[in-house]
């Protein structure tokens, strides 16, 4: 197999008295899509937040083509080639898809205009028309508010503007979530189209079908450390969810599970915090 474009290599992560991630574990390769999943505390998101430079952790290593790095912030993982499309999608509403894909990102005009901070619209507007095109995101008009498109059409924006300048890997939380069956379908069709340009997208879900439908593999967290990793391809939503649970021993899941899950447990007693989910 090549060589892992990001790993992750016992993470440790905590909140007051909660351990959100203990010697937690993570792989992605070039061109797949891995999904992340577990049970409500069991990391996912601490460890996403850590990967993509929004928390640092307590101990462990982040490794990027195979060499240690520290990510001092999200812009310091963008630099890597990371970016990430969160569950609220970060889009602002009244402002048009155009926009929206650049922002954080804005196209100047060129000379004096330019120097006094005169936006290129037109250029922005191109640029996003062929951003969509690529990923075969209809849109009829890329200049209306972004409020006014449809719950798949605004994560496709979003999506988009991850893919325009990520030329690495995506992480993704639930990209589907409250959408209807056609968009999750147009959805799960864009994440395949950014995988076949090569990026990686790492895939947070709690729907163990969609992820059999779309990802390569899958990395199972409990209790804020990695216990099982599946190709998807030969495995089931029975195996995905017992190795969620701890119901699924190494034997059964056919030697693809690391560990009990149970070492560097959260105490039982200890109150969880949002953070550690």
């Amino acid at each position: 197999m090549a060589q892992p474009l990001l790993e992750a290599r016992r993470l440790t992560k905590r909140f007051g008295h909660v351990r959100a991630l203990q010697d937690a574990d993570f792989t992605a390769y070039p061109g797949e899509v891995v999904a992340l999943i577990g049970d409500n505390g069991a990391g996912k998101s601490s460890l996403v937040k850590t990967l993509s430079g929004t928390i640092r952790p307590d101990a462990g290593q982040i490794l990027v083509d195979g060499s240690p790095v520290e990510l001092s912030g999200p812009l310091d993982a963008r630099r890597h080639g990371i970016e990430t499309v969160y569950q609220d999608l970060a889009l602002a509403p009244d402002l048009d898809a155009a926009a929206n894909l650049h922002l954080g990102r804005e196209l100047y005009r060129g000379g004096l205009l330019g120097r006094l901070g005169v936006l290129d619209h037109a250029a922005m507007r191109r640029s996003a028309v062929t951003a969509f095109a690529e990923l075969g995101v209809d849109l009829q008009d890329v200049g209306a508010p972004v409020a006014t498109l449809s719950g798949g059409q605004r994560q496709s924006v979003a999506v988009a503007r991850a893919v325009a300048f990520a030329n690495r890997i995506i992480f993704m939380d639930e990209p589907t979530a409250a959408l209807g069956v056609l968009q999750r379908g147009r959805v799960l069709d864009t994440v395949r189209r950014v995988r076949d340009r090569g990026i990686c997208v790492v895939l947070i879900s709690h729907n163990m079908p969609e992820v059999l439908s779309v990802a390569d593999r899958v990395e199972v967290l409990r209790l804020g450390r990695r216990v099982a990793r599946f190709t998807a391809a030969d495995t089931t939503v029975e195996e995905l969810v017992g190795a969620m649970t701890g119901a699924l021993d190494a034997e059964e899941a056919g030697g693809a599970i690391e560990g009990d899950g149970t070492a560097g447990a959260p105490d039982a007693d200890a109150p969880r915090k949002d953070g550690a989910a």
